[in-house]
């Protein structure tokens, strides 16, 4: 089974179901394939956010080694580098962000667990990175 995405002559974009690419170009050419908003049978694929690539029957993708403690320090080190540091002052200024009050822009800080309660119930999309006891930028 394959998916595609799909787009008619109207600029409506909706998913295709198939056994194969071959499938797609058969029931197309028949016009068998319809808008589901509008019916419109002039329908072409579209390029897809995501692709899938084949491997020859019996060969399998070599296992990937990932350095997984390198991998989350780079990630630290990214958001110290391009994240604005609030510090204390996070829950605010999320908030500030949130409802349009201030720029919206990366930000880093600390929120207690009462204030990250408060977040995620008023909607904040946030996420909580570890520190460790040897980050020279881990504030006491």
């Amino acid at each position: 089974m394959i998916v595609f995405d799909l787009e008619c002559s109207r600029g409506h974009v909706f998913e295709g179901w198939f056994d194969n690419p071959e499938a797609y170009e058969e029931q197309r050419a028949r016009g068998l394939i319809s808008c589901p908003n509008c019916d419109d049978a002039q329908v072409k694929r579209v390029l897809s956010p995501v692709a899938l690539k084949k491997t020859p029957a019996g060969q399998d993708f070599p296992e990937a080694h990932i350095d997984y403690k390198r991998l989350a320090k780079e990630v630290v080190e990214y958001v110290h580098q391009n994240f604005e540091d609030v510090g204390p002052q996070f829950t605010a200024e999320a908030l500030k962000i949130h409802y349009g009050v201030a720029d919206r822009r990366n930000i880093r800080g600390s929120a207690t667990e009462q204030e990250e309660k408060m977040l995620k119930e008023e909607g904040v999309e946030f996420f909580k990175l570890p520190v460790s006891e040897s980050d020279p930028k881990k504030k006491n």
